[in-house]
């Protein structure tokens, strides 16, 4: 079948948006991975999709699927991107928007000059809720054992935070983020035990109490130019630990968004942008 979707990114993290409102495709773990491959498909790191809600409180149900086919919880670069898509392609005139999750809803706000707000809800550092895997509740986790590439070397300690913004992340200050093992470190935290359903791993280097420079590696997709939920997490751990204010910009490779935290017992907003790219037809 032809399926209609559009190509957009937030500050460089892209998407295949789909209307699944209007029209009606099967997607599995194949079809989304082909998709997504940069030489022979279209080429993303997560697929949208704006469905009918479940829930009455909604105004549509939020699907993020990951390259791999694998389905996320939650997608803050995303929740920006279907808030112009659904308003662009006359899904609904609301400037106020309500999307239904698979982890409950979040809000999303128009605002001028192309950006868009979105609550993201207030970030739990539950062990339960994240999910994350400790016998007991600490400030910062260390885990042992990180294979180093130098054989004169003892396997190395990694220190982070846990977080969850509707999906799981660990989160790890460093002096310099253009200094570190992303690639290394990423999918080896990312997929460690301690995180059942695997986690998102944010490098976090702060340069301000009002600024700081982030490199994700996100599971399903690896390291973005750009992650919503990221920026969000690396906020809420460094308020949490009194390093930054409540408004912080958040410089990402891709571009910068800023995050908004009161502290505990507030909603997280984050404030960004989101771009269309262009529209296409494929055959699926």
């Amino acid at each position: 079948m032809l399926v209609h979707f559009t190509k957009m990114h937030g500050t460089g993290n892209d998407f295949l948006v789909l209307d699944l409102v209007s029209q009606s495709v099967q997607l599995t773990p194949e079809i989304i991975s082909a998709l997504a491959d940069r030489h022979t498909g279209i080429g993303f790191d997560q697929l949208l999709a704006a469905e009918p809600p479940t829930n009455p409180e909604a105004d549509f149900f939020y699907r993020i699927y990951n390259a791999d086919g694998s389905e996320a919880e939650q997608c803050g670069n995303g929740a920006r991107c279907l808030a112009k898509f659904v308003y662009d392609k006359q899904l609904t005139p609301k400037r106020k928007l309500t999307f239904q999750c698979i982890n409950g809803l979040i809000s999303a706000e128009l605002l001028p000059d192309n950006k868009f707000k979105i609550n993201m809800g207030e970030p739990n550092f539950s062990p339960e809720q994240i999910p994350f895997r400790t016998p007991t509740q600490e400030d910062i986790y260390r885990l042992g054992g990180y294979p180093t590439d130098d054989q004169t070397r003892a396997a190395a300690d990694i220190e982070f935070i846990p977080v969850s913004m509707g999906n799981p992340h660990a989160v790890i200050q460093v002096a310099s983020v253009s200094d570190i093992q992303i690639e290394e470190i990423g999918p080896w935290l990312s997929t460690h035990p301690v995180f059942p359903e695997g986690a998102n791993v944010s490098f976090m280097e702060i340069e301000d109490p009002g600024r700081l420079q982030l490199r994700v590696y996100e599971r399903g997709a690896g390291e973005t130019l750009a992650c919503g939920t990221g920026a969000c997490a690396a906020v809420a751990v460094a308020q949490h630990r009194q390093l930054v204010s409540s408004t912080v910009d958040v410089a990402m490779p891709g571009g910068q968004i800023t995050v908004q935290w009161q502290g505990p017992n507030h909603d997280l907003f984050q404030i960004g942008p989101a771009k269309k790219v262009y529209d296409g037809r494929i055959k699926i």
